[in-house]
């Protein structure tokens, strides 16, 4: 009988052993895929692709015995060799190789150049490839990042006292409400999938305070646009106790002002791969939405055509006009209008026309709703009331309010939006692994 006692340790090494030092002349074994081969006559560099990065090995006929036409690229090797220090090389160091062991080998040439530095192709072309084309550096390098954004996230929150929970995905009812759902047959019982975690974040403020959550949400809207996505990321926060929205936008300016700084110590070499210029965080503007409106109709000689929501053309005017006064690449819009948010939004005892919310804009693109919520049951059935809502139809969630909520708020932030714009992308699929769109469901 065997047992497992813990992580078997392999006699293979990986990039960050030998940049750790103590490996110089050393025969090592590492594992990886045939990234290139660059035969030069005498001389051949076959390129290992790793997690980590890409390892040069100089391939020798006289030093090493597998002979180099059978070696194909993809071919997944276990290669032996003497490592060195060759400033040129990727991480400084390169290995000399004395056996490579083909592990599996493609049945195919691939159908795109993944080798190359910038692959030479169509966004189409790279998501009907999307597997393989995956497999390029630059590409890897999106997703990296993207791996760091969420990491930021999560650090920042539970450093905050916050709880990291799992809510369902298939409900009974949508957060948002409306027709953009997409319905389910779920034991002959009427389902949707989640438009929000809205519902349950709230639920579960009564029970943490402060809670998180990084998960899929779903809009069936029919949107082909370079912004818009049916399945995407979400990074949900809500927190009790506070006094006011502004809580919600301090703590996310917090969070983003951890992750650039978490982005710019663990993520260097992919941020200098892909050019990417950090933005500043250190104090994020904020502006009524009626008076982000004035300002950039007057600045731009733009006519206010919809007084209830920002047009996609408005936000970019936005994100320009802060730019240029402010040299801000973000800002927080607040008081969106009560006719354009959901019924749980708070209205401005102020002025009930506007809602204490917000959206944050990225280089003129919204990537976070929040708000300050609800937490009255009076108050809630009011305002359901008002819009003709049924308090029957969402009496699990009302359950909440009747036995007791603290004030409270929360935001969602678009995982992909947000890397899209800080890596100055043009279209939000190239920030998503797998897009689900209208067109798209494989691969």
């Amino acid at each position: 009988m065997e047992f497992m006692d813990g992580v078997r340790k392999q006699d293979v090494i990986e990039i960050q052993d030998i940049l750790d030092g103590g490996f110089e002349g050393k025969t090592v074994k590492l594992r990886g895929a045939v990234h290139t081969i660059r035969n030069m006559g005498e001389v051949a560099f076959v390129i290992l692709r790793k997690a980590r990065g890409l390892v040069q090995c100089v391939y020798e006929e006289e030093h090493c015995s597998f002979p180099l036409k059978e070696l194909r690229e993809e071919s997944a090797v276990e290669i032996t060799g003497v490592a060195a220090a060759e400033e040129r090389a990727p991480h400084g160091f390169e290995i000399r190789l004395l056996e490579i062991r083909v592990l599996s080998k493609p049945a195919e040439v691939l159908p795109v150049a993944v080798s190359k530095y910038k692959m030479n192709t169509s966004l189409e072309a790279k998501l009907a490839m999307r597997p393989i084309s995956l497999r390029n550096i630059r590409e890897r390098a999106k997703f990296k990042i993207q791996e760091g954004i969420v990491r930021g996230f999560r650090d920042f929150l539970t450093g905050q006292g916050f709880t990291e929970v799992h809510t369902p995905k298939i409900v009974a009812r949508g957060a948002e409400g409306g027709s953009n759902v997409f319905k389910l047959d779920y034991f002959n019982k009427k389902a949707e999938l989640g438009q929000s975690p809205q519902f349950y974040k709230q639920t579960m403020v009564g029970i943490y305070d402060r809670v998180f959550e990084t998960a899929p949400v779903f809009r069936a809207e029919k949107h082909n646009t370079t912004r818009h996505l049916n399945e995407y990321i979400s990074l949900d926060f809500e927190m009790g106790y506070i006094d006011g929205f502004e809580d919600i936008m301090a703590m996310e300016t917090g969070f983003l002002q951890y992750t650039v700084s978490f982005l710019e110590k663990e993520y260097k070499k992919e941020l200098d791969m892909l050019e990417v210029v950090l933005p500043r965080v250190d104090r994020i503007p904020a502006v009524r939405f009626d008076k982000a409106k004035e300002l950039v109709a007057e600045k731009y000689n733009r006519k206010i055509r919809n007084p209830y929501d920002l047009e996609p053309e408005e936000e970019i005017l936005i994100g320009r006009y802060f730019k240029e006064e402010y040299d801000s690449d973000f800002v927080f819009v607040t008081h969106y209008p009560t006719k354009k948010r959901p019924f749980y939004a708070m209205d401005d005892p102020q002025d009930p026309r506007f809602t204490l919310s917000f959206d944050l804009l990225f280089k003129g693109l919204e990537v976070t709703t929040g708000g300050q919520r609800i937490h009255d049951y009076g108050e809630i059935l009011k305002k359901m009331e008002k819009r003709g809502m049924d308090p029957a139809d969402i009496e699990s969630y009302l359950m909440i309010f009747k036995y007791g909520m603290p004030p409270h708020g929360g935001l969602g932030i678009g995982l992909e939006r947000l890397t899209m714009r800080l890596l100055d992308e043009q279209n939000v699929r190239e920030a998503s692994l797998f897009p689900r769109d209208v067109t798209r469901l494989e691969p």
